[in-house]
């Protein structure tokens, strides 16, 4: 779930995107200041436009809504007062994390890319990396699945050459941090940061 506003440039609505990406035909059903987008073919549930937001939750943001599970219950019960019976969830447990690659072999399909099996706390993922600095015992920046980089590029579930891949390593340059290397390759994090933590940039 992504959720925007920016009362400046496109008034007091709230666009809440549940399927990032979508690119088939859509239909829109109204009910008071609340609009339902969704699939023409499967009738799936795409997003949300909420009109007068400001009416029914406090907005300060410009862009990228910041969501908690007080926001969520805010959205939900503007829903239900305009008349969907809808109950959104979502997970907004952190999706930019600190990483330990703790191993790293050879694609077997291509020769710039490499396998890693990343520890981000609590879990490991299994992601496909090409670039050439990546090593293991580094501290890494993860996007995991369901993060939205600075370019607006959504991180999915992907299969690269055919071996599985669940999230990004990050470079300085995607993260858009300042004074990132031109030069290619990942972000590699002093000892100092914990694993699985947010990384706020």
């Amino acid at each position: 779930m992504n959720v925007f506003y920016n009362l400046e440039g496109i008034g007091d609505t709230l666009i809440i995107t549940l399927q990032p990406g979508f690119e088939g035909k859509v239909e829109h059903e109204g009910k008071g200041d609340a609009v339902r987008i969704f699939d023409k073919e499967s009738g799936k549930t795409v997003g949300f436009n909420l009109f007068c937001a400001s009416n029914y939750m406090e907005l300060n943001e410009k862009g990228q809504v910041e969501m908690n599970d007080d926001k969520l219950g805010q959205i939900n019960e503007a829903l239900k007062k305009n008349g969907f019976e809808v109950v959104l969830e979502a997970d907004f447990s952190p999706k930019f994390v600190v990483g330990f690659v703790a191993e790293k072999e050879k694609h077997p399909n291509a020769d710039k890319l490499n396998i890693c099996k990343v520890d981000v706390g609590g879990e490991t993922l299994q992601i496909v990396c090409g670039a050439p600095n990546v090593d293991q015992g580094q501290k890494v920046v993860v996007a995991k699945v369901g993060a939205v980089m600075p370019s607006g590029m959504l991180i999915k579930d992907a299969e690269l050459r055919g071996v599985p891949s669940s999230g990004m390593i990050c470079s300085a340059k995607e993260l858009d941090l300042p004074d990132a290397p031109k030069e290619k390759g990942i972000l590699v994090l002093e000892d100092s940061y914990e694993v699985g933590q947010p990384f706020k940039g």
